[in-house]
């Protein structure tokens, strides 16, 4: 399995532009930890993303290259299953 696929219930997809984001694992050299939310603004190539961190006010604070396997996209309304 390509490491830009992430696993969903039942299906698999890939890590695209403009996903909102959480990191499942601390990125301590970047100031980040399990669970802050970003925004993927880059394809880097080989699995690994440009991730926009934001604050509630629209102000980036951190702007990191993560690899996809430490991402998990976030949903904002129901998905349907089959």
């Amino acid at each position: 399995m390509s490491s830009d696929l992430q696993h969903i219930p039942g299906r698999i997809r890939r890590v695209r532009l403009l996903d909102v984001v959480a990191l499942n694992e601390d990125l301590l050299d970047d100031g980040l930890l399990c669970g802050h939310v970003g925004t993927v603004v880059e394809d880097l190539g080989g699995g690994v993303y440009e991730v926009e961190f934001s604050d509630d006010q629209g102000r980036c604070y951190a702007l990191a290259a993560v690899p996809a396997t430490s991402l998990m996209a976030l949903h904002h309304r129901p998905v349907q299953t089959i």
